[in-house]
């Protein structure tokens, strides 16, 4: 589903009122071309019906386990517990070493020293959530404080929510201020920006928020916390990556997506992969430019690709439940 791509000058021009006006915002982000739904739905549709073969299928695979932001966020984390995941991270079959290492280890601010000790000299990145996580409601302050820990602790990007209540009461400027402020914070830190889509409610506020998001500065637009009941879906990716292609277009600056929540299947991963690559292209098929955020992805990704290499599936111990 094509969608108009923003004249270029345009993100110049609006840039330089946005610093001293919420209005200049507003007509930009409710100025961009409204969202199709049914043409948004059926594309995304579409494109999870494209079959691909086993050469190509155990590439992909490959590829998604090299995407993925492998996560733990909840309240009973442990260092011994995150040590772990790091060690799956770095190796995620043992009994296959040709299986490759997953993009980044993501946990919590005061995790974050704990992981970049166990991945230390690796390539794997360690990802902090921050920002009041995953609520968001905390003052300016207290966010940047978040952040400033989890960088200062060796997170090498950096996972904020929005202030969905800002932003769908229309405080526009201050959601922008705040991306802005969190990513003066990151540092050298990459700044990945959550939206919680399920909270957004309506297509064209996904479109207003990541098109908010890269006007501020985000390295990454995401999709959710995968702490509420709507995470990631293919519509709402699709028209995030549809955002980043205008965006490019416009701009020339190239924007990363992560879809986070309810990816757990090899089949689901496959058919994000194939809608970045109608989508994007090879441009964006990379760690650098696409991860998945998830927690449990990566067991099914390595039962289907021992599946591909042996011919059978393993037993239930053949991965670790984490």
């Amino acid at each position: 589903m094509p969608t108009e791509a923003a004249p270029p000058g345009t993100v110049t021009s609006v840039t330089s009122e946005i610093a001293t006006s919420d209005a200049a915002l507003r007509r930009h982000l409710h100025g961009l071309p409204g969202v199709d739904a049914v043409g948004l739905e059926a594309r995304a549709a579409t494109l999870g019906t494209r079959s691909i073969k086993t050469t190509a299928k155990a590439y992909a695979i490959d590829l998604a386990i090299s995407m993925i932001d492998l996560t733990t966020l909840e309240g009973a984390d442990t260092p011994g517990k995150v040590r772990a995941l790091c060690a799956k991270g770095l190796n995620p079959d043992p009994t296959d070493r040709t299986a490759p290492r997953v993009a980044a280890i993501c946990v919590y601010p005061d995790m974050a020293a704990v992981a970049k000790e166990a991945l230390a000299g690796s390539g794997v990145h360690v990802a902090s959530v921050a920002t009041a996580f995953p609520a968001g409601r905390a003052a300016m302050d207290v966010k940047l404080a978040d952040t400033r820990e989890a960088v200062a602790a060796g997170a090498d990007e950096i996972d904020m929510v929005i202030d969905r209540g800002a932003f769908l009461a229309g405080r526009y400027l201050q959601v922008f201020e705040e991306i802005q402020a969190v990513k003066a914070a990151c540092g050298d830190a990459h700044l990945k920006v959550i939206f919680e889509n399920g909270e957004l409610a309506t297509y064209d506020n996904i479109r207003r928020a990541s098109w908010l998001a890269m006007l501020a500065g985000a390295d990454f637009i995401k999709t959710s916390t995968g702490k509420v009941a709507v995470n990631a879906t293919p519509p709402n990716t699709l028209l995030m990556l549809e955002a980043v292609r205008d965006f490019r277009a416009a701009t020339g600056r190239q924007v990363g997506v992560k879809p986070a929540g309810g990816i757990r299947t090899a089949k689901d991963a496959i058919k994000y992969l194939v809608m970045v690559n109608e989508t994007l292209g090879d441009d964006w098929l990379s760690p650098d430019w696409f991860r998945f955020g998830a927690s449990s992805l990566l067991n099914d990704l390595l039962m289907q690709r021992q599946k591909l290499t042996t011919g059978r599936y393993s037993g239930p111990d053949y991965v670790t439940v984490d």
